[in-house]
Parts: structure tokens; sequence; C-alpha cells
């Protein structure tokens, strides 16, 4: 590649129509994983839904203390996250309690399990 030129003798058609197969077979994953990865591309949300399957619920209380964040910075994260429905919500007295949506653990879970098995191994050293 020379700039934005590409120089190529040949094309391989065959690999090209085969990818752009994978593609198409593969859309209805992307459509349901790029949202999700669009708002977990923020360290504070990312750490949000960690703390999330950690816990399995938490009110803005307890990630504002966790994080040391403002209630209503942690909050417009939450409403970011319920927007995008990877949370949801439940009310008790005068707390709102945030929870995962199930439909989504199988998607984020690969990630926090990493993270559990990097923290685990700088545990070891």
């Amino acid at each position: 590649m020379n700039g934005n030129t590409c120089l190529r003798l040949y094309a391989d058609q065959a690999q090209i129509n085969s990818c752009k197969d994978k593609l198409k077979t593969a859309q209805r994953s992307f459509s349901q994983l790029s949202p999700i990865l669009a708002l977990t591309g923020n360290e504070v949300r990312l750490k949000m839904i960690y703390l999330l399957d950690e816990e399995k619920e938490l009110c803005p209380c307890d990630l504002a203390d966790i994080l040391g964040m403002t209630i209503p910075a942690v909050s417009q994260h939450l409403r970011k996250l319920k927007d995008g429905g990877l949370i949801e919500s439940r009310k008790a007295g005068q707390t709102i309690y945030y929870s995962l949506m199930q439909e989504n653990l199988k998607i984020i879970q690969p990630f926090f399990k990493h993270i559990n098995k990097q923290t685990q191994n700088l545990e070891t050293v």
C-alpha cells in the first residue's frame, strides 16, 4: 500500500466473495454486538457493567462511592446503559437498584472472565 492506493496484481475473487458471505451471515450478530461495544467502550461504563456482573445489583450511591464519582455523573452513565438495553432497574422504596439484562450476559461475560483471569494472574505474581 502506497498512501491510499492499493497495488495488487491479482484479486482473489473467491476470497472476496467468501468474506462478503461471512459478513452477510454474521450481520445479525454485528447488529447486536455493535451497540453493546459502543456503550462499553467508555471505561466508566465498562467498570459499572463489570461491577453489576460481579455484584448482581447496585444502586447509584454504591456506584458513586466505589468509582469516586458524583451521583449525577453515575446516573448519566446508568441512563445511557439503560437506554441501550444493557441494564434494567427496580425500585425499592426510594432507592433504585440496577442490574444487567440477562440476554446480554452471554455477550459481555467473556470479557469479564478475561479481566478476572488477568487479575488472578497479577495476584499470584
